[in-house]
């Protein structure tokens, strides 16, 4: 059975690409295992190993049996078309490699640079450059390789080759209706350098307040306050202003507006407000005022101005807040409160109107 197997054309071939294969698994579990060792400790690169083990598994057997098939005889039955097949399947075991080490490498920076600490302005421009850089990384990666296995076909070469007399208008064509995929593209880079947006950013869009959930190569979600999720494409922030509450750091300043009658003591208002921002632990201890910042015909307003760390902690704050300062006025000064005042602005008049009312 065996001399006959080895009496085959494709028998020693066969048989010489069966060792290469099982060569290039060992040296790649080999190459793998140095570099795990030279890489402990080094996020990034282990990230890498993890993310391209399945595809390099794919990757190293094909690149054996292509060095295998070059030096096959010429006149081997079908040896062209397996060739061809080889070829095919290494670019996309190539380009498979090279998208999963981007992304592995995308994934490493992320790990370094967490969003989790509550000053995280630089890991969150980290993480937007990464994330969009590398995701528009992966479609040039996927469009060469998908160029590339294209070339490898005669046909689709002599096609593009008679194409050429066309290519202005198809160019125009083409130009019109991938607009808006290339104006997304351009839209991205330009978030990624000038970052407008970043993820985990506070910002008010049409109305809408949310929080920056994932920025993608076309379009970015915005989880907003009421776990529901905003679609928007990357092209309107680079065309349309908007509002981003967290954009030079995450502290802000957050108002509690009142509404009290004019016989409102403002000194205990003002310590007791003090008292108070004291025991919350929202408050960063940076900005606390309490002002009056209106008189209007019926009410005075009142602000309370104070800081958090970030928006919600400073939603919280102001809640709290406004909770407390309410609770305080009805229990000491139920006075303040708004009232509305009715008196006549005629004593006699009033007094004709209630007789002519007995008489009735």
């Amino acid at each position: 059975m065996t001399q006959e197997l080895l009496q085959h054309p494709w028998g020693w071939t066969a048989l010489v690409a069966l060792a290469a294969v099982i060569a290039a698994m060992i040296g790649r579990r080999v190459l793998r295992a140095t570099l795990h060792r030279l890489a402990r400790g080094n996020t990034i690169v282990e990230c890498i190993l993890r993310a391209t083990e399945r595809a390099g598994a794919a990757a190293f057997p094909m690149l054996a049996l292509l060095l295998v098939w070059q030096d096959a005889p010429a006149g081997l039955p079908y040896i062209a078309t397996v060739r061809h097949l080889t070829v095919l399947v290494l670019i996309a075991s190539l380009t498979w490699l090279t998208v999963a080490a981007i992304t592995g490498f995308a994934q490493g920076v992320i790990d370094r640079h967490p969003v989790t600490i509550d000053d995280n302005l630089q890991a969150r421009r980290i993480q937007t450059q990464t994330n969009v850089l590398s995701r528009s990384a992966q479609v040039i990666v996927f469009i060469a390789g998908t160029a590339m296995a294209l070339m490898t076909f005669p046909a689709a070469r002599q096609v593009g080759a008679s194409l050429l007399a066309s290519a202005g208008v198809l160019g125009v064509v083409g130009g019109l209706a991938a607009r808006p995929v290339f104006a997304n593209l351009i839209a991205g880079l330009q978030i990624a350098l000038a970052q407008p947006i970043r993820l985990d950013d506070v910002l008010i869009v049409k109305g809408e307040w949310g929080r920056v959930e994932e920025i993608t190569g076309t379009y970015v979600v915005l989880k907003l306050w009421d776990e529901r999720r905003l679609i928007i494409p990357l092209q309107w922030f680079i065309e349309n202003p908007f509002e981003n509450w967290t954009r030079t750091g995450s502290n802000l300043l957050g108002t509690v507006f009142l509404y009290l009658d004019y016989a409102t003591p403002i000194e205990p208002l003002r310590a007791e407000a003090e008292r108070l921002v004291k025991t919350f632990p929202e408050w960063d201890g940076r900005v606390f005022a309490v002002q009056v910042t209106d008189a209007k015909e019926r009410t005075i307003e009142v602000r309370v101005l104070v800081s958090a760390g970030n928006s919600g902690k400073a939603f919280d704050l102001r809640c709290k807040m406004r909770e407390a300062l309410l609770a305080f006025l009805v229990r000491e000064y139920p006075g303040s409160l708004p009232v509305v005042r009715t008196a006549p602005a005629d004593a006699d008049a009033t007094a004709a109107a209630a007789e002519a009312q007995a008489g009735a």
